[in-house]
């Protein structure tokens, strides 16, 4: 049903274990057997659709931690991640998207969950019986989370207390499908960013609504919440009270370099989908391969693709070996989805008019990358992490 593309060769880089590389091979085979380009124009459902199929063939153990909650291994491994991610990009953007959001919307119960917040939701989510959502972005604050509104009152109980949740947020990826949110709110135990608490949030509670739905330029489900007066028991803390901030960092910390794999996905397959135009457009009694500025955009995409997935797969192993890469990280993000628009840009102008057709698998891509450049951590603010750290090192030197 998929397309499937026959270079695995970056496999065989000292990056990767042999479980890794199984990986990567059944996955590209079970895609192509069972994943399209195109879905369904309710994408709503598609999601839901690709959550569960992503469950029952037991992709979704590697995005969550902890083998007693239905997980793969007992902490979530950075290459399976970044490997799962490039090569659902490069068969369906969609498929791509539903395996993400169940890691992110869940990884800050893998990571810092009590003993029943993980078997209440961590063991539904590997099965792809729970969607997951992760709720951090707001009206006016998306890059700086400390300028977050959004705001959970405690009130003590013999029960253990509750929260009394008001505000909303904004660009919430599954909003409007998911069964629970990872929410972060203002706790107010001290200024700024260390005075915020997270929290999860089932759907469906009083006092929650969806707000509005927002339609983007590659579809996907994203919405705005609102919460008024919103009722929610102390135990749906996740870790410590104004423990937040610490909490979404470390989540995206995980997630962060796998986005970096998804633009690197979307690059090869344009690159893929390139070179067949390329070899089989005639044009001036030769084929379009056969002109130099085809050949000098051709090799550009081959740099561009192998550039980015060295930077990835630096920064997973670095991290799956325990090292911190907040700089390795921020690298491997802004070069992977910086050069993957420009390789499908590329690959869009090698196509020429029908390029621009509406769903013809590059003007596809060409929506998808734009938002990654964007979304986890903006291309401007990849820059400032990667020199505030280089700094913090030289100094430290």
């Amino acid at each position: 049903m998929s397309h499937v593309m026959s270079d695995n060769s970056y496999l065989d880089w000292p990056f990767f274990d042999d479980k890794h590389k199984q990986l990567q091979r059944t996955l590209d085979a079970w895609a192509a057997d069972n994943l399209s380009d195109h879905h369904d124009s309710d994408v709503d459902q598609a999601c839901r659709h690709l959550v569960a199929q992503l469950g029952s063939a037991g992709w979704l153990k590697n995005a969550v931690g902890g083998t007693a909650y239905g997980a793969d291994a007992e902490v979530i491994d950075t290459r399976a991640i970044c490997l799962i991610r490039e090569t659902l990009a490069r068969h369906s953007g969609l498929a791509d998207f539903a395996f993400a959001m169940q890691g992110l919307g869940s990884g800050a119960i893998s990571l810092f969950g009590t003993e029943s917040q993980k078997q209440s939701y961590l063991t539904r989510v590997a099965r792809g019986e729970a969607i997951a959502a992760f709720a951090l972005s707001e009206p006016d604050a998306g890059s700086d989370v400390a300028a977050m509104q959004c705001a959970a009152e405690f009130v003590d109980g013999a029960d253990g207390g509750h929260y009394i949740l008001n505000g909303q947020k904004t660009w919430i990826s599954n909003g409007g499908i998911a069964d629970f949110y990872v929410l972060f709110a203002r706790t107010g135990e001290a200024p700024g960013a260390r005075g915020i608490s997270a929290f999860i949030v089932d759907a469906g509670i009083e006092g929650f609504e969806i707000a509005e739905r927002i339609d983007v330029i590659a579809p996907h489900p994203l919405a705005r919440l609102q919460f008024d007066h919103c009722r929610i028991p102390a135990s749906k803390r996740l870790g410590e009270a104004g423990q937040g901030f610490k909490v979404a960092m470390a989540t995206l910390d995980i997630f962060r370099t796998s986005v970096a794999a998804a633009a690197l996905g979307f690059a090869r397959r344009a690159m893929d989908e390139a070179l067949r135009r390329a070899t089989t457009r005639k044009m001036f009694g030769q084929t379009l391969a056969d002109f130099q500025l085809t050949q000098a955009k051709l090799a550009q995409m081959a740099i561009s693709v192998d550039s980015s997935a060295l930077l990835i797969y630096r920064a997973a192993w670095q991290r799956d070996q325990g090292k911190k890469v907040t700089k390795e990280a921020a690298m491997a993000k802004l070069v992977a989805t910086e050069s993957a628009q420009k390789v499908i840009d590329d690959a869009v102008q090698i196509f020429g008019g029908m390029g621009v057709v509406s769903e013809v698998t590059v003007e596809r891509l060409y929506r998808e990358i734009r938002s990654l450049r964007i979304y986890e951590g903006a291309t401007e603010v990849q820059q400032l992490i990667i020199a505030r750290e280089m700094l913090k090192e030289f100094t430290a030197s």
